[in-house]
């Protein structure tokens, strides 16, 4: 089962759920920090990481002897990452998406393959938990093929926790797309619940079963719940606006870690998401 922790918003909490519900289910899990512009589960989880692997991706490289400028490769490009200018071709590498069509569009075998760095993916374990992340590189603004290869680096482990990027564009597309759940966190909030909504209406886009966690749940008003039901949006989880856990996560401390009582709570939150997902 791969279940994908998201949100609308950034600040919900969706790396303390992600992070708690691995350590209570515990061994058989995997977690795989998808939120490549600033991975945090790592502070919480105190990985050992064993492996440091660099990511790079397909840029065109182009041989000016061969190239007639003929511009094909240019008007294929859907990115603009490529234009002919006095019939010399420049290439833009960081609007480049690595689709290979200029390739193989251009009549004189003149593009080959170029390469820049995507950033790193590092891989390790808490325990009995497998542990990925990746680390996009500073400036780079092409995360979604290092989000896919974190989410490739399964290690044989049948049981995934994906915790997702924020928002709902591209990046959050690539770290929900073919999980078996999405289950979203939000706050009882007006922004909490204005991202939620947009989130909601990505994930039904993909199909995938949804459930909600609402995070610092006594504070604010219904305005979340009464959405919830609206939408059939089952509420598995409320976690309450406690000191206590806010303290623990200021200190890089899960809330299963200060409160073990909670860690009863979350594996009955996972086995929820299994009973939703197979019946």
């Amino acid at each position: 089962m791969i279940i994908s922790v998201a949100s609308g918003k950034g600040g919900t909490g969706k790396t303390t759920v992600a992070t708690n519900l691995a350590l209570a289910v515990g061994e058989g899990i995997r977690l795989l920090d998808c939120d490549v512009e600033e991975p945090n589960a790592h502070l919480f989880m105190s990985p050992e990481i064993t492996e440091t692997v660099e990511l790079t991706t397909f840029v065109p490289k182009i041989d000016e002897e061969l190239c007639t400028g003929c511009k094909k490769c240019s008007e294929i490009c859907r990115f603009r990452a490529l234009a002919v200018v006095a019939k010399k071709v420049l290439v833009f590498p960081e609007l480049c998406h690595s689709c290979g069509g200029c390739v193989e569009v251009c009549p004189e075998g003149a593009i080959s393959d170029n390469s820049r760095v995507l950033g790193v993916m590092e891989s390790g374990s808490c325990g009995p938990i497998g542990f990925s992340q990746g680390r996009l590189r500073v400036g780079e603004a092409m995360s979604p093929p290092l989000i896919k290869a974190v989410r490739d680096n399964r290690n044989g482990a049948e049981n995934i926790i994906i915790d997702a990027p924020p928002g709902t564009s591209c990046p959050v597309i690539a770290a929900m797309k073919g999980c078996d759940f999405v289950l979203m966190v939000t706050e009882p909030t007006p922004f909490g619940l204005h991202d939620l909504k947009l989130a909601v209406e990505a994930v039904k886009m993909l199909g995938i079963p949804r459930g909600l966690v609402i995070n610092r749940a006594d504070m604010g008003n219904d305005a979340v719940r009464k959405y919830a039901e609206e939408e059939q949006l089952p509420v598995l989880m409320e976690i309450p606006f406690d000191r206590q856990i806010a303290e623990a996560y200021s200190n890089g401390k899960t809330i299963v870690e200060v409160m073990p009582e909670w860690a009863e709570k979350f594996r009955g939150l996972y086995s929820r998401i299994e009973h939703i997902v197979h019946g």
